[in-house]
């Protein structure tokens, strides 16, 4: 009872009364995060490939991890999301390290998480696109060598023989990281993770001093002459968007896990979330509540009720 009297609680603070308290700003934020059309792809890349867009394409899907071993920071993470998928969407995520190449990995559903904590593997990575176009046809520029522009990104193809998805990501290195080693490192994997699962598109903001409400929200800061190691970097990055995931996160993850549409870029992707919205509150407070996900929520994001 007393479990429950929590629970009960909790929603109360995150659902707020009426229970439609933040209603326009979720639905505001969803179409900004999910309401998109892609307009632009890859120069070279073969154009009659359909793309559809869907953010259950990878529910279920295996997690294929190549270059370095996780550190335990690293492990802790993804474990930790994939049980958070496993739950929403009622799939178990396998998961296993292939070596030191995606040619391991095999074919199938799979998510590439090529893991690196030096210098970035540009002809690793462009190795692995070339067997993810060849494994599914993905109509990619031939000879096109390939590289990191940041220290966490993640890129999904579509091909004819299915959609392949990449996603390169800088971890700890050996050791014990400082506290804003282990919070830059968890905040960039975690980001990948969620995009990379959901299709949600980052969201400008540029009032420096709002709170933030979603993962997706970012503040544009010029760190391109800073060392992706620097503390300089690493503090000016935490400070351009959540930690972790917040409350409208799970919102959102449980939406593209119900929704029954052909697309979630589609607006019947909003008009689900605007008949469902008391449901999905229900189901992301219950979510944010557990404790088996705590290291990936951000207790600092604005709730669903601010």
């Amino acid at each position: 009872m007393a479990r429950l009297a929590q629970l009960i609680l909790f929603l109360t603070l995150i659902l707020g009364t009426p229970a439609t308290a933040g209603r326009a700003e979720v639905l505001e934020l969803a179409r900004q995060g999910w309401g998109y059309e892609l307009r632009t792809t890859m120069i070279g890349r073969d154009m009659s490939i359909p793309v559809r867009i869907h953010g259950r394409t990878l529910a279920g899907a295996s997690i294929c991890l190549v270059g370095e071993r996780p550190h335990p920071l690293t492990a802790q993470v993804i474990n930790q999301f994939r049980s958070l998928l496993a739950t929403v969407h009622r799939k178990p995520v396998p998961m296993r390290f292939a070596g030191p190449t995606a040619r391991l990995c095999g074919s199938g559903r799979t998510v590439v998480i090529r893991l690196f904590s030096g210098r970035p593997p540009n002809s690793a990575l462009t190795d692995d696109l070339f067997w993810l176009n060849e494994a599914y046809q993905l109509g990619l520029p031939r000879n096109r060598v390939y590289s990191a522009a940041s220290p966490a990104m993640a890129q999904t193809f579509f091909g004819r023989l299915g959609a392949g998805t990449h996603v390169m990501v800088k971890q700890p290195a050996p050791g014990t990281p400082s506290a804003l080693e282990a919070a830059f490192y968890r905040s960039i994997l975690i980001e990948e993770l969620f995009q990379t699962f959901t299709f949600g598109m980052d969201i400008l903001q540029f009032d420096r001093k709002a709170a933030f409400r979603s993962k997706l929200q970012e503040v544009p800061y010029d760190l391109r002459r800073l060392p992706w190691e620097s503390e300089s970097y690493m503090q000016r990055l935490l400070s351009s968007n959540p930690k972790g995931l917040c409350p409208f996160d799970a919102f959102m993850l449980h939406a593209v896990a119900l929704a029954p549409v052909e697309q979630t870029t589609s607006p019947d992707f909003l008009t689900y979330i605007e008949r469902h919205f008391d449901d999905l509150m229900v189901r992301s407070a219950a979510t944010v509540a557990d404790s088996r996900f705590g290291l990936l929520f951000d207790a600092d994001c604005l709730t669903l009720a601010d």
